[in-house]
């Protein structure tokens, strides 16, 4: 009996997995229904929250367009009112004005009278301007006369200035040739002097030339000191007078070769060595003495009968050596007389 029991209890076993499944798939496409319901109402929602906020900006623009529009309505009001106001101002000061003209016209009109005899006033003073601007036409017309005639001596004058100007010019070029010409006549008196200078040192080349101590450098005549002077002494020698009176007598016949026209000189330069002279002379410095003892040579050619006008001293010290050395040889060759023919 148990046995068949639990049979019985075997077959009334219910499966509730095909019903579980399909309550499932129910619900699934219930889920998926809504959600598509979702999704269609928020875009429908979304297309007409767009197509709220695309009308609310035009709402907005047209708002401040009409705000701009009231604004300028307000400023034509304002335009308007002043000029209201200043059109009452102006029309106040034209009925003024009308209510002063014609108090005015009605003073005039009871002094016409007095206009009348101003008007013959007037025309009396009319006629004496008439008079005054016949005479001043008179006036203008001898004024015209006066300018035409300075207008004629203007243009002489401007004929005269020319003219000048004209003989200017032929004058600057009459002193540009006699300019040139002096050149040439310059520079031929140059080469005559040149001629005569070198004759000239050609004489004192024979006449002196047994003296070794007395010798041409470039275009001078050179005296060693010792051949004129004694140590530290201005004064010359017996040996230095001789020497002299020969130069004395070859200047003297260059004199009478030389034209006259020729301005020449002899310079008589004046050089010493460049040890300072001992303390208690007569002398500061060697300046002094180079100056003294070219003076000396000069005023003796003087006395020898050379014409001064010929002749000129200088004294340079030991500023103008011969040999840059510091030895006897020289000092020996720096102390000298130079004797230069040069133009005045």
């Amino acid at each position: 009996m148990p046995a068949i029991g639990a049979r019985r209890g075997s077959t009334r076993r219910i499966d509730y997995w095909p019903s579980f499944v399909d309550a499932l798939s129910t619900l699934l496409l219930v889920i998926i229904f809504l959600l598509s319901v979702f999704m269609l109402s928020q875009f429908f929602l979304s297309q007409e929250i767009s197509g709220r906020d695309t009308l609310l900006n035009r709402l907005n623009s047209q708002i401040a367009e009409l705000t701009e529009l009231l604004a300028l309505e307000r400023s034509d009001k304002r335009s308007l009112e002043s000029q209201l106001a200043s059109l009452t101002d102006s029309l106040a000061a034209a009925e003024g004005e009308s209510d002063r003209l014609a108090g005015l016209l009605d003073e005039r009109a009871g002094a016409g009278s007095d206009a009348n005899a101003t008007i013959d006033k007037l025309r009396e003073a009319v006629a004496g301007e008439k008079e005054v601007s016949q005479r001043a036409m008179a006036q203008v017309e001898l004024l015209n006369q006066q300018i035409a005639a300075l207008r004629r001596q203007l243009g002489a004058l401007e004929a005269a200035l020319e003219a000048s100007e004209q003989r200017d010019r032929e004058s600057q070029s009459k002193i540009a040739n006699l300019g040139k010409r002096l050149n040439v006549a310059l520079a031929q008196r140059v080469q005559e002097l040149a001629r005569y200078r070198s004759d000239f040192f050609g004489r004192l080349r024979e006449i002196l030339s047994q003296r070794s101590d007395i010798r041409v450098v470039g275009d001078r005549f050179v005296f060693q000191s010792e051949v004129l002077f004694s140590s530290g002494s201005e004064d010359i020698n017996p040996a230095g007078r001789t020497e002299l009176n020969k130069l004395a007598g070859a200047l003297q016949e260059l004199e009478r070769d030389i034209p006259d026209e020729i301005n020449w000189v002899l310079r008589v330069d004046g050089h010493t060595d460049v040890r300072p002279l001992g303390t208690g002379g007569r002398f500061r410095s060697n300046w002094e003495l180079s100056a003294a003892r070219a003076i000396q040579v000069v005023q003796y050619l003087v006395s020898q009968g050379v014409d001064p006008t010929h002749l000129l001293a200088a004294g340079f010290g030991e500023f103008q050596p011969i040999v840059n050395e510091e030895n006897d040889e020289a000092y020996a060759q720096n102390r000298r007389i130079e004797l230069k023919l040069t133009e005045r």
